[in-house]
Parts: structure tokens; C-alpha cells; sequence
């Protein structure tokens, strides 16, 4: 049977409108499906024999509902970026984001994660999509910090708790620290250390497949991103679980206690211990609000404690896991290094102040 028959090839015989109607009705159950997780996850664990409200009742719960989240958003984000791409090319992409306009783009890009209530695992795929446009990647950097870190339930949140002082404040600092250590990234010229399927599709060697001058049509724009979706799913989707089953671990069993006691010390190594002790942890920044408010409570500083928390929601553990699978181990030390002293600095600062 020759390929233009074989059934498996018909699909692409299909007119434009069943294309059309196809990915509708996929983005709707998607969005459907997306919309019960919370519900599906709590019934999941409803039907083990542990207690919701145990150490792996809870750690069970965050990893029922964090794995198909953020598989999901990765494969709605590539997809879709899949199809953005195909609009303009990576030497375009760059070429807007890059040179002296790169501080804008960094700029940007942190306030779009300012919009996006992202944990960092989820900001993975966006990240990858990002990667995968052409974007510069010091830009894709100031993404990747600021959506954990920063974003408008955590400042609401955060302003009940502290005032809206401090929540201001960390808002600047949080922004300053994802801009800056996205341009100082960007200045580094780091793409030689991607990992070398990412710097293929960084460069357009898989986007591209040839058809940079035919004109493409909608059915091939969506083929292009049903391909982006195969090729990284492929590469990064078990990492993801390994990542959040970690995550979820550390989620169940938070030693709440051990870290009043080294976040209430008065002593200059309070601040990197606390940040010491948060990059292993996972959890959003809407979901260490509640221990960041017990924490203050029993006496631990504010700064100290600010300082905790970001480096929680910025630096987690499970999220290098997921961007080993993106990143050299070099360009993770560096990205640790850079956003860790920033941390770091406004956990100093904030002691001062407050």
C-alpha cells in the first residue's frame, strides 16, 4: 500500500473545517478536564486507605493533582507555541527580543509572570515554549523566576498577612531580582550550555522542517504543533513526575518546628540557612502563605522568612529536576547562583527595614 493510503497518513486528507472543529472541541475538553483535577485529585485519594488530613493524605493529594496539571500545561503550551512559531521565524523572535532592546524583553517577560499563577514546575513548560520561539534566554530566564515568585495571589495574600507595605516592596524586589538575574543571563550568552536537543529547536532546526519560504496554511501550522508537542513531551514528561513525586514528599512532611527555630535565630547565617532549607521544598506561592504566616507567628524574621519563602517557589528541588532535562548542570549552578544571591540580598534587606 503506497503512503499517500496507508490509513494511518489519511488524517492529513482531512479539509481545513474538521481541522478547525477538531482542535476546538480537544482545547474545550482539555479546558473541562483541567477545571476537575482539584475534585478528581481529592477522590483519588478518598479511595486509598489513609487520612486526607495525614502527612500522606496531603503529599498524595498535591501529587494527584500536580502530576496531570502540569503535563497537561505542557502540552497546551508547546502546542500552542508550536503554532505561534510557525508565524515567525527564531532569527525574527531573536531579533526583536535581543541587543539593546534585550532589557525590555527581560522586563516583559517578568511581568507576564507576574500574570501567570504558575508554581514553578508548571512555569517549566512555558519556559521550554519560550526556548523553543527563539526567545533569548536570558529573557525566558526573568520568565521562568518571576511566575513562581511573584504573582497576584500571593500579593493579596501577602498584604492581609504583612500589610501592603511589604507586599509592595517584596513585589519590587521580586520583579528586580527576576529581570536582573534574567539580563545578567542573557550577558553570560549561555545557549551553548541548553542541552543539545533544546539548542536544535532554539536554533529552528526542528521548527522550521524546510518550509521557511512556502506559505503555510492552518492545517500545517497545526501540524507543526502537534510535532513540537510529540518531540518534547517524548523527552521531559517522566522527569515531570519524578519531580513532583519529590515534591510531594517534601510537601507532606514540611519540618515546621526545625525552621522556626534556625528563622528565628538572630544571627547572620539565619538568611542562607532559610534559604538552604527551601530549595528542597515544592509548593506555590499561594500555598506557603499559610506557613509563612505560622512561621511569623511563632517569631521568625520577617526577611529571614521572605527569603525562605522564595527560594520555595524560585529554586525548588522537583523544578531542577524538570530543568535538567532542559539545561546543562552548568547553567542550572549558574541560574542558582544568580537568583540565590538576589534572594539572599533582599532577605538581608528586609531585616534591615522591617
Amino acid at each position: 500500500m503506497s503512503s499517500e493510503t496507508h490509513p494511518a497518513l489519511l488524517h492529513r486528507e482531512w479539509p481545513p473545517i474538521v481541522w478547525h472543529l477538531a482542535v476546538a472541541v480537544l482545547v474545550g475538553v482539555w479546558y473541562a478536564v483541567y477545571k476537575q483535577l482539584m475534585p478528581l485529585s481529592e477522590w483519588l485519594v478518598s479511595l486509598l486507605p489513609v487520612d486526607r488530613n495525614s502527612h500522606p493524605g496531603d503529599a498524595l493529594a498535591f501529587f494527584f493533582y500536580d502530576v496531570p496539571k502540569v503535563l497537561m500545561l505542557l502540552t497546551l503550551i508547546v502546542f500552542a507555541m508550536g503554532v505561534v512559531r510557525s508565524f515567525f521565524s527564531p532569527e525574527k523572535t531573536r531579533a526583536a527580543l535581543s541587543g539593546k532592546r534585550e532589557g525590555i524583553g527581560n522586563a516583559m517577560a517578568a511581568g507576564l509572570g507576574v500574570l501567570t499563577p504558575f508554581c514553578s514546575c508548571s512555569a517549566v513548560p512555558l519556559f521550554i515554549g519560550f526556548v523553543s520561539a527563539g526567545v533569548p534566554l536570558g529573557v525566558t530566564f526573568s520568565f521562568l523566576i518571576a511566575a513562581p515568585m511573584v504573582n497576584e495571589v500571593a500579593l493579596i495574600l501577602l498584604i492581609g498577612l504583612v500589610g501592603w507595605q511589604v507586599a509592595v516592596t517584596y513585589l519590587v524586589f521580586g520583579l528586580g531580582i527576576a529581570i536582573l538575574a534574567g539580563f545578567v543571563i542573557g550577558k553570560l550568552k549561555l545557549e551553548g550550555w541548553l542541552q543539545d536537543w533544546v539548542q536544535e529547536i532554539h536554533l529552528g532546526a526542528v521548527s522550521q522542517n524546510g518550509l521557511d519560504d512556502e506559505p503555510l496554511t492552518m492545517v500545517d501550522r497545526y501540524r507543526l504543533g502537534i510535532a513540537a508537542v510529540r518531540e518534547i513531551f517524548a523527552k521531559v514528561w517522566i522527569w515531570i513526575i519524578l519531580g513532583i513525586a519529590l515534591g510531594a514528599l517534601i510537601h507532606g512532611y514540611v519540618p515546621e518546628d526545625l525552621m522556626v527555630r534556625i528563622m528565628g535565630a538572630d544571627a547572620w547565617w539565619s538568611v542562607p540557612a532559610a534559604v538552604v532549607m527551601g530549595i528542597p521544598m515544592y509548593t506555590n506561592a499561594a500555598g506557603i502563605i499559610p506557613i509563612v504566616e505560622a512561621l511569623l507567628g511563632k517569631g521568625a524574621a520577617l526577611g529571614t522568612v521572605l527569603a525562605f519563602m522564595m527560594s520555595v517557589i524560585a529554586l525548588s528541588l522537583p523544578e531542577m529536576i524538570i530543568l535538567r532535562q532542559v539545561l546543562t548542570l552548568r547553567l542550572i549552578a549558574v541560574f542558582i547562583g544568580v537568583v540565590g544571591t538576589g534572594i539572599l540580598m533582599v532577605g538581608f534587606l528586609f531585616n534591615i527595614l522591617f
